[in-house]
């Protein structure tokens, strides 16, 4: 480790003294197109001015721009035009190598020019969604510490998200499940958005998306537009930038971890071409540094748009992933030195049982999946029309055998796919001072699975149960919405309201929709300069996992169905207060309630299954009724600063509680209830292209569950399992310290010419911080690491505890090239 360390040091400085030695004086330019947002027509005479200089332009009858003379760097352009809401677009990086091409929508302002104009606010703000809407732009996701281009380690740094000591990318909002939450790309829902996703939930340990394909994220921790269902912690709307259309581009990156390539540019006049391909070698790493499994990603991602004329465009979504996890089992897990040299002292034995531990339980894993979308939109006068087709899909495989021999036979053989495709269709209209939209969405699923795996029997722990079946599962889902919006009193107040109306063939509470009735109703009230009291409530519903649809009993029915599996309900209340300046500063407060009713309650293990999916493998593929209930409260404070001046910070804090019921029907902590969570994030942009970031964070230890020992040392069970039972009746009675870490980024950029070049190096965890988790379980083992059977009890193993700790210091470099 320390030679590891001397090398990402000594690189650090090979690239600060060359940073002397090369300099480039070169200048940039902006350029692009202003339209109206509902038209699509282009805004003549338009104004943009660039913060900080006396650069700026104003638009052609075209509504086309160019502004020239920019240093390299990072500019805040603002746009004015008379009958239109001002608009501030931040951080547009500029270098001489390729032309900075920045098309900006506007949107109409119905305020009539007699009147007094109510300040706007230069942050995104959505009339439907007045509270926990927050968006990040590319340069935020990109250079943000420890976040290693992910953006779902990005959005940790915002109000209302957890984080931890793993290497996880689970998104727990307010308390809610990481499940709970729903991703769309271009308009286009993308199902999965990690690496090795956890089947029946919604994280990972990569993010698929490339980072810099995208232009701005819209994450909605609540007042979810009516046009977006099926969701009940969050929203994430990932808009892609258009590719360029002057000439093509490249950005090659090359990183501690993997190494990617993004290519744009014209087809022809009218068709553009934006692609990405990433590829892991952590396989190599992690076989180096002894670790008992070996990750390979491959990512995808594409966007063609072919722009038909000024009123119509159609654009192709595509997003993919094929993911393969083995494990090293050419390790030497032996403990005795004369076996294994690696076996020093103590410290030795201890990582050497962890991973000897690991490869007990941890199964074969391989999976791929896809998102493919066609999104056409047709522009009129006062509105557009939307029309999204897409397809995904999903194939999982998992596998175990005893001791990891295939002599001894399997005890988890998985292989499941889930396909959907989707039809949407949105109409965006406005009447005078009304804004609309509507629409439908329809959608046939198709779950199959085949599934062995060796448990223990329910009500005899000492006994093993063999399941095994083959399911095929059909759904047709439908779907109605519809949202009015309209400011009042010079739009000093706005309302919306909207409603959905969901339903599914599954069984025959979800068939009905108006069993899914979901209001919704939002209000923000200007009431001062500067100041805005917002306020949202509705009823939202989401599905159960498909994993749930399609488990049989050994006489092969649909248990599920015969329990009349229902839609989960959360009943949102939010309110709160917002400042913002008229630059580039906000500041906001909020607290919020959501009711959860119908949680699918697990039969087996007697807990509601908001307490899963945390971890590899498959969630919710267990007989369940819809009988849980939970609730998760509290509070939540943001301070944003955008960059100005070269500064830029977000203070982010959360006092949140998580409560699900238990089998007695006792509220009690969730697996979710982490109560205290602080994040702070800061840098500064400096001369001659250096670039330092640094983020702190806090969170409160989680909640868990003693482990179950005597089951669990049972030869049949652990045999079965390889890892400790989870002893339910006493769930979440325990919890896990307290998470502290510090992360820091430092960027050095280069610009020429014909090409740009980034060195970055990303520090997560930099004082290396250990969370003392929950201790595991294991058998004792002999020195050819044969489990040892209780001379007492020759039903039984020994056990004993292994320390488990979180957290370490993970540098990593990498370099940006742009050409």
């Amino acid at each position: 480790m320390l030679k590891t360390n001397m090398r990402f040091y000594l690189l650090l400085l090979v690239f600060t003294v060359s940073s002397w030695i090369v300099a480039a004086q070169n200048t940039g330019q902006i350029k692009g197109t202003v339209t109206n947002s509902l038209s699509n027509e282009p805004i003549g005479f338009a104004t943009i001015t660039v913060e900080g200089t006396s650069n700026g332009a104003t638009t052609d009858e075209q509504g086309r721009y160019t502004i020239t003379g920019l240093k390299p760097g990072f500019y805040n352009l603002r746009l004015r035009y008379i009958g239109f809401k001002p608009k501030t677009i931040f951080e547009v990086q500029v270098t001489p190598s390729k032309v900075a091409i920045v098309d900006i929508q506007l949107e109409e302002e119905k305020t009539k020019l007699k009147e007094v104009t109510v300040e706007s606010s230069p942050f995104v703000r959505m009339p439907e969604s007045p509270v926990s809407l927050q968006t990040l732009g590319v340069a935020e996701i990109q250079r943000n510490p420890g976040g290693n281009r992910d953006i779902s380690k990005a959005i940790q740094s915002l109000p209302g998200v957890a984080s931890g000591p793993g290497f996880r990318n689970d998104i727990i909002i307010r308390g809610g499940a990481p499940n709970e939450n729903r991703f769309y790309l271009d308009g286009v829902e993308v199902p999965i958005i990690n690496h090795f996703a956890t089947q029946g939930s919604s994280g990972g340990p990569v993010g698929i998306i490339n980072v810099d394909a995208i232009r701005e994220v819209d994450f909605y921790s609540g007042a979810f537009p009516a046009a977006r269902g099926n969701a009940l912690s969050s929203v994430l709307e990932f808009k892609q930038k258009d590719a360029r259309t002057d000439k093509a581009a490249f950005r090659a990156i090359l990183s501690a971890t993997d190494v990617s390539l993004l290519g744009e540019g014209p087809i022809n006049d009218k068709v553009t071409y934006l692609f990405s391909a990433r590829r892991s070698y952590l396989q190599f790493l992690f076989s180096a540094l002894n670790l008992p499994f070996l990750p390979t990603f491959n990512g995808f991602q594409a966007k063609v748009k072919y722009k038909i004329d000024q009123k119509n465009e159609l654009s192709f979504i595509g997003l993919g992933a094929i993911d393969e996890f083995r494990l090293n089992t050419g390790l030497n897990t032996s403990l005795d030195p004369n076996v294994n040299p690696d076996v020093k002292n103590a410290d030795d034995s201890l990582a050497v049982q962890e991973r000897r531990f690991i490869l007990g339980f941890l199964p074969i894993n391989t999976q791929w999946n896809y998102t493919n979308g066609l999104v056409y939109k047709h522009y009129q006068k006062n509105g557009y029309h939307t029309f999204v087709l897409s397809r995904n899909m999903l194939n999982n495989r998992a596998f175990k055998y005893l001791n990891n021999d295939e002599k001894l036979g399997l005890t988890l053989d998985y292989l499941s796919q889930e396909s959907e495709n989707k039809f949407r269709y949105e109409h965006n209209l406005r009447v005078n001072s009304w804004k609309f939209n509507y629409g439908l969405n329809m959608e046939t699923v198709r779950f199959t699975s085949n599934t062995f795996r060796i448990d223990r029997k329910i009500g005899s722990p000492g006994e093993t149960d063999t399941l095994r079946f083959a399911t095929k599962v059909n759904v047709f889902r439908y779907g109605l919405f519809g949202q009015a919006t309209r400011s009042f009193f010079n739009e000093k107040l706005t309302v919306s309201a909207g409603l959905r109306l969901d339903g599914n063939d599954y069984s025959e509470s979800m068939r009905n929709p108006f069993n899914q009735f979901s209001p919704r109703l939002s209000a923000s009230w200007n009431f001062a300069n500067n100041f805005n009291l917002n306020a949202s409530t509705g009823i939202f519903y989401q599905l159960p996992a498909f994993t749930s649809f399609g488990y049989r009993d050994a006489s092969g029915q649909l248990v599920n169905q015969l329990n009349n599996l229902k839609y989960i309900q959360a009943t949102h209340y939010v309110a709160g207060i917002e400042y913002f300046s008229k630059k580039s500063f906000k500041s906001t407060l909020e607290v919020f309630y959501k009711d959860y009713q119908n949680y699918p309650f697990l039969i087996r293990e007697q807990i509601a299954l908001a307490n899963l999916g945390s971890d590899f493998g498959v969630i919710g593929n267990d007989a369940v009724t819809s009988t849980a209930a939970g609730r998760s409260y509290g509070i939540e404070y943001l301070a944003q600063q955008k960059l100005s001046r070269g500064f830029y910070g977000i203070l982010a804090y959360t006092w949140v509680r998580s409560e699900f019921q238990n089998a007695r029907g006792e509220f009690i902590p969730s697996a979710w209830d982490s109560r205290h969570l602080l994040s702070l994030t800061a840098g500064k942009i400096f001369p001659k292209g250096w670039e330092v970031g640094v983020r702190a964070r806090y969170a409160g230890g989680l909640p868990t569950t003693p482990f179950d020992v005597a089951t669990s040392s049972l030869r049949t069970f652990w045999d079965a399992n390889g890892r400790a039972l989870p002893d339910y009746t006493r769930l979440n009675s325990t919890r896990a310290g307290d998470f502290t870490q510090i992360d820091i980024r430092i960027d050095k950029k280069w610009a020429f010419k014909k090409w740009a070049f980034n060195v970055y190096v990303d520090v997560q965890n930099l004082l290396n911080a250990q969370v003392r988790q929950q201790d595991n379980i294991t058998v004792v083992r002999d020195a050819n690491s044969n489990p040892v059977v209780d001379p007492n009890d020759p039903s039984r193993y020994l056990t004993t505890t292994i320390p488990n700790s979180a957290g370490n210091r993970l540098p990593s470099i990498g370099i940006v090239i742009d050409f």
